[in-house]
């Protein structure tokens, strides 16, 4: 639960606004799907600081 509440800490660090206006200006939601580029860089962020290891389809 530490964890989570830390994650959360560094999140609140991050300027929403800043990262909207350049989502904005170089239109990378523009034709998403899914994810948006927020959810996307948190989703990306969470799993740097987990330490998530992904498992390759090459065999390493």
């Amino acid at each position: 639960m530490t964890n989570i509440n830390l994650f959360f800490q560094i999140l609140s660090k991050l300027d929403k606004s800043i990262f909207k206006k350049l989502v904005k200006e170089n239109q990378t939601d523009e034709h998403q799907k899914g994810f948006n580029s927020w959810t996307h860089l948190i989703s990306m962020l969470f799993g740097q600081f987990a330490n998530s290891k992904s498992k390759s389809a090459w065999g390493k």
